[in-house]
Formats: structure tokens, sequence, C-alpha cells
């Protein structure tokens, strides 16, 4: 994963007692193209894993109480429907290194959050 320093474009901090969960890289035998990067989940206490936009992430950690998570290239929109809505606004990736397959909305159950931050100032709860 790739990291900057703080503070970040958008941070997400997870509910107390989550963890990540990233897939090893594979280098598979035959080429695959545009599979995009390997998965990242949040793993809530409970065993329940949320899917994460790996190829959006530039910030990372979980050694404290919870999982933190720091993304580049996505905006927070706010509660829409029940849940926190974000939007993929650019890629961080060159395409050919991406999913066709991959999403421009994430959204996640407040439930599920502790914060949301933009830019350092929290905007969320």
């Amino acid at each position: 994963m790739k990291f900057q320093t703080a503070p970040f474009p958008l941070l997400v901090e997870f509910v107390e007692g989550s963890g990540l969960y990233v897939e090893p890289d594979v280098t598979p035998a035959l080429p695959i193209v545009q599979n995009g990067p390997p998965g990242t989940w949040v793993v809530l206490a409970g065993g329940d894993r949320i899917p994460l936009p790996t190829d959006q992430i530039v910030f990372a950690d979980d050694t404290g109480s919870s999982a933190r998570v720091g993304f580049g290239g996505m905006s927070f929109e706010g509660v829409k429907d029940g849940l926190l809505a974000f939007w993929r606004v650019r890629d961080l990736r060159n395409e050919d290194l991406l999913s066709p397959e991959r999403a421009r909305k994430m959204t996640l159950d407040p439930a599920t959050v502790a914060a949301v931050e933009v830019e350092g100032k929290r905007v969320w709860p």
C-alpha cells in the first residue's frame, strides 16, 4: 500500500474492535489484464467484512483500537438513503492497472463507522 502523511483527503475511522485484512499480492502464472490490486477489507469484531476500494487507499492502520483508512480521489457526500456515501472523483492509478468492474460509489453503514474526516476536519458525525 502507498502511504502519505496526514491530514488525508478523506479519512474513515471504523468502530472500535475493527481491523484490516489485505489479500496477499500474488503474481499469476498467466498474465491477467485489468484485474485490479489485491482486495482490502475492514473486519468488524463479529467477523463481518466490508470491502474497500484498495486502489484509492493512501493510508491504512489498525494498530490502535480500530481500523483507520485514508482515501485519495474520493469525496464524502453525506448520508444518502441511510448510508454514508462516498464517490470516486479521480482514479489514483493508471487505467490499465484498474479493474473495469471498479465501483464509482462506496457506501458504508453508519453503525460501522466512528468518524469521517475531510482534510483533517471531522465532518461526520
